[in-house]
């Protein structure tokens, strides 16, 4: 199968460029609609995907994002990017590091699998007990838990992201 690498490379632009900008419409526009994505908090497919993104781009109106290293080619891609914001849960400050793996199809992008320090995040997010727990399963499920709830109850809301 053929590949485009300066499309797929500008696309991963566009997506961080919509992301930074908290604009999930934008970021909806560059996901297949048969998208998965799984990073240590969600495991998600479909229009749950872009539910996330704007659930997350709405809820944090103070984040501030950069990414770096964007490249992509055969039909894979991979970036880095750094969100600074307010942990809406507890008022903390986080600055999350998270290095993101692409695939993509019909020049969209198809797989976001991203990967970031959960016992940092939690540290940061949590203070102390993320901290003291966070390298423990039973607290990332906690946490798992927590967000696929919060995202289910923003689908509610928006009717756009119900599967049918």
């Amino acid at each position: 199968m053929s590949t485009d690498p300066e499309a797929e490379t500008a696309l991963l632009d566009a997506y961080y460029a919509c992301f930074a900008r908290r604009d999930y419409r934008g970021m909806a526009a560059c996901l297949h609609p048969a998208v998965s994505f799984k990073d240590p908090v969600f495991n998600l497919k479909g229009k749950r995907v872009a539910a996330m993104w704007h659930m997350l781009c709405e809820g944090n109106q103070s984040m501030s994002l950069t990414a770096s290293g964007i490249k992509a080619g055969e039909e894979k891609g991979e970036a880095r990017w750094v969100a600074d914001y307010t942990f809406s849960a507890t008022g903390r400050k986080v600055r999350n590091v998270v290095d993101s793996r692409f695939r993509f199809k019909d020049g969209k992008i198809f797989s976001e699998r991203d990967s970031f320090n959960f016992w940092r995040w939690s540290g940061q997010a949590l203070g102390w007990k993320g901290y003291l727990l966070g390298w423990m399963p039973r607290l990332q499920q906690t946490v798992q838990r927590n967000a696929v709830d919060k995202l289910d109850k923003f689908i509610l809301a928006h009717q756009e992201y119900a599967e049918p």
